[in-house]
């Protein structure tokens, strides 16, 4: 029987064409709000976190703007007031309900941000307020694993991008959703999938690691890979990696290893590849085109897109892996235990 995560995997090409057409009107609105700004603050929890580090890197490498990641509590729990005048606060939440989010939001505006709400809950709390709202279009997502939720709030995030300023092709987006189809027949139809869940599953760990751009769909395999599998994963930018917790790659903690096929960041990532399996570990590489897979143990295959938009195909090969990992290890992937869809932290 096909999982709900499966199918929703599967549902992907679809909802990004759908908020790509959706959100590509929406760039007069978001041009105008972050004409009154400066630098961008991300406010997000989870994978709606991963997918603000993507943003922050479009905001500095593509755009030009300082872009940082909140803290909620300073909000939530301090109630500290800051003065955000000249910045545009961008809070993601794929339902828009978690309160946490909503409400430092709320503060952000009330120390002078603009704000922005990426969410796929139209009429939701976080659309409400919001002086623009972003909403996707990934459907009902019923399995608690987040996947094309995920996605598309990262295509919000490119038009974001592109409204901010970016120098980039806009064009690029309209490819990333055949380039998703491929992906997903791709990844399915090879040998390597299947060998590399069969030695995940026998491992008690591993390190996903990635750097620049693609750091965030790193982060959120790494996510997936601990609340789908139960399985030890640790997310860390290749350069971190690199300053000592090298030391935990062995034969029994392998390495995920996810890059663009282009970019700043490639030499470096196919160098890591070759660092570790120097070391008798195993590597398994996802994109990074050629030079990555040459690198690595065991490679899925990439997106054939440029680095600003090859992290929405970059998690897709990652999510089939989870998905089959988890049915592997007897574990439902729909339902992981002590998982919500709607997770609310309080302050």
């Amino acid at each position: 029987m096909t999982s709900r995560m499966r199918h929703e995997i599967g549902e992907q090409p679809d909802a990004l064409r759908e908020t790509v057409a959706a959100l590509l009107p929406e760039l007069d609105a978001v041009r105008a709000a972050a004409g009154r700004t400066r630098q961008v603050l991300f406010i997000a929890r989870g994978s709606s976190d991963n997918a603000a580090v993507y943003g922050r890197y479009l905001a500095e490498a593509y755009a030009g703007r300082l872009g940082t990641l909140a803290a909620p509590s300073i909000a939530t729990a301090y109630r500290r007031k800051l003065d955000l005048d000249g910045v545009l606060a961008v809070a993601i939440s794929q339902s828009g309900r978690t309160e946490e989010i909503v409400e430092t939001m709320q503060w952000a505006r009330d120390c002078g941000a603009v704000t922005v709400g990426v969410t796929n809950g139209e009429g939701s709390p976080l659309a409400e307020a919001a002086d623009v709202a972003l909403l996707t279009r990934a459907g009902e997502e019923l399995a608690v694993p987040a996947t094309k939720t995920y996605t598309t709030q990262l295509a919000a995030l490119a038009v974001l991008a592109v409204g901010l300023g970016a120098e980039v092709d806009v064009a690029d987006l309209a490819r990333v959703p055949d380039e998703v189809e491929r992906l997903i027949e791709e990844t399915e139809g090879s040998d390597a999938l299947g060998l590399i869940t069969a030695e995940l599953a026998k491992v008690p760990g591993t390190v996903v690691s990635a750097r620049g751009v693609a750091f965030g769909s790193a982060l959120e395999l790494a996510l997936k890979l601990k609340e789908a599998c139960y399985l030890h994963a640790m997310g860390l930018s290749y350069a971190d990696l690199l300053h000592g917790p090298i030391a935990v790659v062995d034969a029994e903690t392998p390495a995920l290893v996810l890059g663009a096929e282009t970019g700043p960041t490639l030499e470096g990532t196919v160098a890591l590849a070759v660092r570790v399996t120097g070391a008798g570990a195993r590597v398994y590489g996802i994109g990074g085109g050629a030079a990555l897979a040459a690198a690595s143990s065991v490679a899925l295959p990439g997106p054939r897109l440029p680095e600003w938009v090859a992290p929405l195909g970059l998690i897709v090969p990652g999510q089939l892996l989870v998905e089959r990992l988890a049915r592997t290890l007897g574990i439902d992937p729909d339902n992981p235990r002590g998982l919500r869809k709607v997770t609310q932290t309080g302050a």
